[in-house]
């Protein structure tokens, strides 16, 4: 089955949403299952190196999303939100997040038999 998974919140927003979010892409991928990550509004800062756990919190973010990379999940990033969005605006995206247009996404939903968003 193929798991499209949305982000759309800062990732260090003062919950465990994004954190959630990408240890059940992570289980999804060890049940077998094809996941896919689009990122989107403030949540393209997690595919910049430039963001980092705030003091006390224990989980990098960017670092799981690079290892589920690693694992062969496609990550794509809103190409307008890289522009518009995010407190690191006009920083670098690490490799493997490919820049995505909003009909990419289109074709993404339509091809997944689930569509998450967190």
């Amino acid at each position: 089955m193929k798991v499209l998974i949305i982000f759309n919140r800062e990732p260090y927003d003062n919950t465990d949403v994004t954190w959630n979010g990408l240890r059940l892409a992570d289980k999804l991928l060890e049940a077998g299952q094809e996941v896919r990550i689009f990122l989107m509004n403030d949540a393209v800062d997690m595919a910049r190196d430039v963001c980092k756990p705030p003091d006390g919190y224990d989980q990098d973010l960017s670092k799981m999303l690079k290892d589920l990379i690693a694992k062969g999940v496609c990550v794509k990033v809103c190409g307008t939100c890289m522009s518009r969005c995010g407190i690191h605006k006009n920083h670098p995206y690490f490799a493997g997040a490919e820049k995505a247009t909003m009909p990419q996404l289109a074709q993404w939903v339509i091809e997944c038999e689930k569509v998450i968003t967190f």
